[in-house]
């Protein structure tokens, strides 16, 4: 049975200090950031590398209420979430609450990278938050 996601499109690492966690995954992944971009309405600052098919976000909070902040508190420095695109973004959350899946939005907002996101409750999907991601149309 084919799924409606289509591949990881990234991987979601939060990170206490952005500078410093950039030059780890620059070092690491032997290639620089290609984009950074601050989300105001999620209080983010998002670094983003390509490694073959799949990118690593490196997510650092710019304010204490940022969900990155509350996240870090609570569990620390790590991965935070793992983003699937997919073809149809409100489709796919019709889908996964006809599944019995928990979304945390109900309808898809704005995220980084020209992404359309949505993320399903990690008490839903073993501890994990998922993203749902769908590309902008330009």
């Amino acid at each position: 049975m084919n799924g409606n996601m289509e591949n990881i499109e990234h991987i979601g690492i939060a990170v206490k200090d952005l500078k410093a966690s950039k030059d780890v995954f620059s070092k690491l992944l032997n290639t620089e950031p290609y984009k950074s971009e601050k989300v105001e309405s999620e209080g983010v600052e998002t670094l983003f590398f390509k490694t073959g098919e799949t990118k690593v976000e490196l997510l650092s909070a710019t304010n204490e209420n940022s969900p990155i902040a509350k996240f870090i508190a609570k569990k620390g420095e790590g991965i935070h979430h793992i983003a699937f695109a997919v073809k149809n973004i409100e489709a796919e959350i019709i889908r996964l609450k006809k599944e019995g899946f928990i979304l945390i939005n109900n309808d898809p907002k704005n995220g980084a990278d020209n992404k359309k996101i949505a993320f399903l409750h990690p008490k839903t999907t073993n501890g994990v938050l998922i993203e749902i991601c769908q590309e902008k149309e330009s």
